[in-house]
């Protein structure tokens, strides 16, 4: 729980988790620090991010007045595609985070960054749960996405894989990329709400750019303290559906059977757009300062 809010300090969580947002008890500092941020990145975003997401930032006004109100995003969001936002302390026990999104209910930390420190992120706040995640929720075939995870992620405690669908999100719906008929864009939250990584994951010489699979990407596993040495592209959001539709059993079944992969790793079967160099990693990254994801 951040212990710079005492909003969320003061609230005993219900069963789930959730907590009430007290929209009206934000400072004004924290609606600003929110305006920084969303004017910011929107510049960077610009010929960087998918198409959806501009779109779903559109559909929902997420700036039309400092920090969102859930209460008047979700009229919006709900009626577009069933989904609500709800409020949470900080990070959640799995198996309540699985049943949020299994029930289309996207979970969002309550508390807004240190304005001094706009690109640090000891774990994620509204600004990267929001502006990074909400805006793909407008979107159908996404949203179906999301709630198809969520009823994975509650099939994958009956098999003790948590870590590789752990795995399957980072890659996807925190630090994917897209091809469109552009060029290569991000979708990944964890990317669009990064001003830094909004330009590396893209741009740099560094990381790998591997083809979506979904299997492999279950093998893999990721930074969580800085930028990604692999990116997962898909074609569509089609392709991410079709992927998490099937039956996961089988796989999660073969899992524990296979050899894990470092982060790095290329395969002779991997579809590769970009052999990186790996030179970020290999020069210590950040050497420790945590990034905004």
């Amino acid at each position: 729980m951040p212990v710079n809010d005492p909003v969320v300090a003061e609230q005993t969580p219900a069963a789930d988790f959730t907590i009430d947002q007290k929209w009206d008890l934000y400072t004004p500092e924290e609606h600003a620090i929110w305006t920084t941020l969303y004017e910011r990145q929107m510049g960077v975003l610009k010929g960087r991010a998918a198409p959806e997401h501009f779109r779903g930032l559109e559909l929902l006004n997420l700036n039309e007045g400092g920090i969102p109100d859930f209460r008047r995003v979700n009229e919006k969001l709900e009626k577009l595609t069933g989904w609500t936002v709800v409020t949470v302390p900080g990070l959640i026990p799995e198996k309540e985070f699985y049943e949020h999104l299994a029930n289309r209910r996207f979970v969002s930390g309550r508390f807004m960054r240190d304005g001094e420190k706009l690109d640090y992120l000891p774990e994620p706040d509204i600004f990267h749960d929001v502006f990074g995640h909400v805006p793909l929720l407008t979107q159908p075939v996404f949203a179906d996405y999301m709630q198809a995870f969520g009823r994975g992620g509650l099939r994958s405690l009956e098999f003790d894989t948590i870590k590789n669908m752990a795995r399957l999100y980072w890659y996807t719906v925190e630090f994917g990329l897209i091809n469109t008929p552009e060029g290569r864009r991000i979708y990944g939250a964890g990317i669009v709400s990064s001003k830094a990584e909004s330009i590396f994951s893209l741009e740099a010489r560094s990381p790998n750019r591997i083809h979506f699979d979904l299997e492999r990407i279950m093998r893999t596993d990721y930074r969580y303290d800085d930028f990604q040495q692999s990116y997962f592209v898909i074609d569509s959001y089609d392709e991410l559906m079709e992927a998490t539709y099937a039956d996961f059993a089988p796989i999660y079944e073969r899992l524990p059977q296979m050899p894990e992969l470092a982060p790095s790793d290329i395969l002779d079967t991997d579809k590769v757009y970009t052999r990186g160099t790996q030179e970020y990693a290999h020069a210590g990254g950040l050497t420790g300062h945590a990034i905004a994801v």
